[in-house]
């Protein structure tokens, strides 16, 4: 069974995200505490790496992966942000909420979508964004359940659905919010909301009358 790392979500030891990140670097699997859920991280760039998330989530080739991100800043080595993106990152960054874009031309193709995209959020997580910064700015920010499985939001309800198949378990306890970020897409001026999660999409669609969009 690959090891657990138990830390204090608000103030994690820096060795042991050091270890978990090495562990990463290397083309590893890491489960992970965030802000709405666990997560299955991997090194974004490493195409090795992003084959065994598919591989262990059972997850169709055809469902793009997520990108958990260090800081904002780190967005357009994945993304194209238009000025109603980083707008709106500005308002609910850190935060459950998860921006689907244009794919950066410096991003990978293997984490793009059909039609281009790649979404990216900032979680309101130390332990998530912390290990995101050691990786080299970002992670794979997939839940750590098998397709079709409840996500996890325990470090236990994840190791009874992947077991042995990743590399290393971070525990951080139960993940605060229990649901998964909510989902938009923002293409130029324009937005659409993909999935409600713990980010009511009332509040979303306040701000962005607010800021003078339609």
């Amino acid at each position: 069974m690959p090891g657990v790392l138990v830390v204090d979500p608000r103030c994690p030891d820096p060795g042991a995200l050091g270890e978990a990140a090495s562990i990463l670097r290397s083309g590893g699997l890491v489960v992970y505490p965030t802000d709405t859920l666990y997560g299955l991280g991997a090194d974004p760039r490493n195409t090795d790496a992003v084959r065994r998330v598919y591989e262990v989530k059972e997850r169709g080739k055809d469902k793009p992966l997520p990108v958990i991100l260090a800081e904002a800043h780190y967005a357009i080595d994945y993304v194209e942000p238009s000025p109603l993106f980083w707008r709106i990152a500005r308002l609910f960054w850190p935060g459950p909420l998860t921006i689907v874009a244009p794919a950066s031309p410096r991003a990978p193709r293997h984490l793009a979508s059909s039609d281009g995209m790649i979404g990216v959020r900032l979680p309101n997580s130390t332990v998530a964004r912390e290990l995101a910064r050691l990786t080299g700015g970002a992670i794979i920010g997939t839940s750590a359940n098998k397709s079709g499985m409840t996500p996890p939001v325990t470090v236990q309800e994840a190791m009874a659905m992947l077991g042995d198949s990743v590399d290393l378990y971070i525990d951080g306890g139960p993940a605060p919010l229990g649901e998964p970020s909510t989902v938009i897409l923002v293409a130029g001026s324009e937005y659409r909301v993909i999935r409600e999660g713990s980010l009511p999409i009332t509040r979303i669609e306040k701000a962005i009358r607010d800021i003078g969009y339609p």
